[in-house]
This record gives C-alpha cells, sequence and structure tokens, in this order.
C-alpha cells in the first residue's frame, strides 16, 4: 500500500529502479499494477494520473532546460548485481517478456531513448545527456578480492581431499576426449581446484564452462566448478557470505567447500556482455544527444578517470575506492553528494 501520494509539479522525474522503456510504460504508476510487478511505487507517489508515463509528466513541466541523466543504468543493473543471472535480451524488441535481471536490447534502448529527446525539445527547449557508467569502474564489482581466504595447511588439505573425486572425473573426462578439442588441457587446468596454506581463491560455478556430461551422459556428475582469478568480479554483498556456514548443511562453507553460485560472481564472459550493451547505450547517447544540439556528458569517463588517475575536484582527489575515495557511496554504485556535485 503507497501512502502520503505526493503532489507536483516536480522539478526531478528520477524515479528509482525505472529502466528505459518504463518511462513510456502507461500505468507504470497504477497503484492496481503494483502487486503484479508492472507497477513502480515510487513513480505511484508522483504520478499525475494511474495510467500517465513518467516521460509524459516529464514533457508536461514545459521546461525551457532539462538533463536526461544515467537513463539506460538500470537497464544493465540489474543484471550486474545479480552475478549475471539475467538474460541478455539484445535482439529482442519485446520488454514484456522482460525479466528484472535482464540486459535490455540496445536497439530498444535507442528508440525509447530518440523518444524521451523528442518529447523533451518539442518545445525548443535545451539540455544535457549523461553517458552511462561501466560497471568495471564501480567498487560494488571491484571491492571483494577473489582470494582473500585463508587457510592453514591441515584445512587446506581436507578440502583437497574433498574435491579429490572431482578433479579426478576432470582427468577422466579429459583422457577420454583427448583429440576431439571439446576439452582442453587448458580448461582443465583452469577447473581443477587446489587449495594450499595461505591466501587462496575461493571456488565458483561457472556456466560457461564446457557441459561435460552434454558431451558424454558418463561425465553428468562433473559439475561447472573452479576457483575463481583477478578476472572475475565478486559483487559486494558477497564479503559478507564468503566464508558462512551453509543453511542446509553447516558442514560446508561457502567459497570453499560449497562453490559461490551465479549470484556472487561476474564472470568474464558476463562483463564481456554488460560492457557490449553499455558501449551501445552510450553510443545512442552520444549520437542523439548531438544529433539534437544537447550537450553530452560523459560520466562514464568522469568514472574512468576517478578509477585510474583520480579526479581532482576543488582541493580533494577523488577515487572509486570504496569508503576513501570519495566519489562513490558507501552502496559502490551510487555516486556520494560530493561526487553528485562534480556531476552536476
Amino acid at each position: 500500500e503507497v501512502s502520503d501520494v505526493l503532489t507536483g509539479p516536480f522539478n526531478n522525474m528520477g524515479v528509482p529502479t525505472a529502466k528505459s522503456f518504463h518511462l513510456l510504460s502507461p500505468g507504470y504508476g497504477n497503484l492496481a499494477n503494483v502487486p503484479l510487478g508492472l507497477a513502480n511505487p515510487y513513480f505511484v507517489r508522483m504520478a499525475s494520473s494511474p495510467s500517465a508515463t513518467i516521460l509524459e509528466d516529464a514533457a508536461s513541466q514545459g521546461a525551457s532546460f532539462f538533463t536526461i541523466s544515467e537513463i539506460g543504468g538500470n537497464d544493465v543493473l540489474g543484471y550486474a548485481t545479480s552475478g549475471g543471472s539475467g538474460t541478455v535480451q539484445t535482439g529482442n524488441p519485446d520488454p514484456s517478456t522482460y525479466g528484472p535481471s535482464d540486459i535490455t536490447d540496445p536497439t530498444l534502448f535507442a528508440g525509447v531513448f530518440t523518444n524521451i529527446v523528442q518529447a523533451m525539445t518539442a518545445n525548443g527547449a535545451k539540455g544535457a545527456v549523461v553517458t552511462v557508467p561501466s560497471i568495471v569502474n564501480l567498487p560494488y564489482f571491484t571491492t571483494v578480492p577473489y582470494n582473500a581466504v585463508p587457510l592453514d595447511q591441515a584445512t587446506a588439505d581436507l578440502l583437497n581431499a574433498g574435491y579429490a573425486a572431482y578433479n579426478g572425473g576432470l582427468q577422466a573426462a579429459f583422457a577420454a576426449l583427448t583429440g576431439t578439442g571439446l576439452f582442453t588441457e587448458e580448461e582443465l587446468n583452469k577447473r581443477t581446484i587446489n587449495f594450499t596454506a595461505g591466501s587462496n581463491a575461493v571456488v565458483i560455478i561457472d556456466e560457461d564452462l564446457t557441459d561435460l556430461g552434454a558431451i558424454n551422459p558418463a561425465f553428468a556428475d562433473i559439475p561447472q566448478y573452479r576457483q575463481a582469478t583477478a578476472d572475475d568480479f565478486l559483487v559486494l554483498t558477497s564479503s559478507s557470505f564468503i566464508g558462512t556456514p551453509d543453511d542446509n548443511d553447516p558442514s560446508l562453507i561457502n567459497g570453499l567447500s560449497l562453490p559461490l553460485s551465479d549470484e556472487w560472481v561476474l564472470t568474464p564472459e558476463e562483463q564481456s556482455n554488460i560492457q557490449i550493451a553499455t558501449d551501445a547505450y552510450n553510443a545512442a547517447i552520444t549520437s542523439i544527444g548531438n544529433a539534437n544540439g544537447l550537450a553530452v556528458v560523459d560520466l562514464d569517463g568522469l568514472l574512468s578517470e576517478a578509477a585510474t588517475s583520480g579526479t581532482q575536484f576543488d582541493d580533494f582527489t577523488m577515487t572509486t575506492t570504496l569508503v576513501f575515495g570519495g566519489m562513490v557511496s558507501l552502496d559502490g554504485i551510487h555516486l556520494t553528494t560530493r561526487g553528485y556535485a562534480l556531476m552536476a
């Protein structure tokens, strides 16, 4: 139930969790649609009518200047924060078939963004558009190390004994498939699990590894496990999950004897899916903005600079380091007030 309905007009039509196509969706502010997952409880409070769209309400303000800020961020963010558990919807122009963690089709995004710009400039207004930051520059994905599990030799030996059957199955599969090119020595080494005294990489499930059971039913019981590498991103919330006992079997430890599921890790393949979509969105934002005489603010470039050399703002150098960097807030995704001041 939504109470305390707000009254406008509003200068800020930003609606949390809205994806690009939601800005054009009638009924996105209809309270009756909230339980169905077809409406946004935030927009319900500020919509001019249950059938209004965010874009209609924004355009109705008749602004002489506007900003279209970070539209497209949520179109990849749900996929990213879920560890890539959604679907890449490239080539699918029907958002009614999308799940909440899916990546929006770039062609659909470009069409939506064109409609937004056309509506906001219809009265001759000027404005600025803002590019979408790459997740590689957000500490939500880059803070938790892949190899920070400390083990003594006795614990490492116990874990190695637990994975002995798994490693043996990999060796048997490799021997049986040698010469076929279906299971390479490189992948064998990548999937072999070994713990030592000192810091160790966590164990993860990687759905992009070869499904050995699909090749030969005799290997159907060999799961798609491997240890993480520096190329994997562990999401920020995994920091309080890794090393804890499993809820169903306390003898199993998450990230060690029990591999991390997809929701905790962005593999390089999943990172690539996000970056390809982000690059496509930013190309559309830049092209459409330039074609309509709008300023293009490169937030993606700003975050990239902060993540590498740091960004000078007044007498403070901001970076994207969590807590102490000054640019990104404690949730690891949104900017701090100082970061938003620089952006503005």
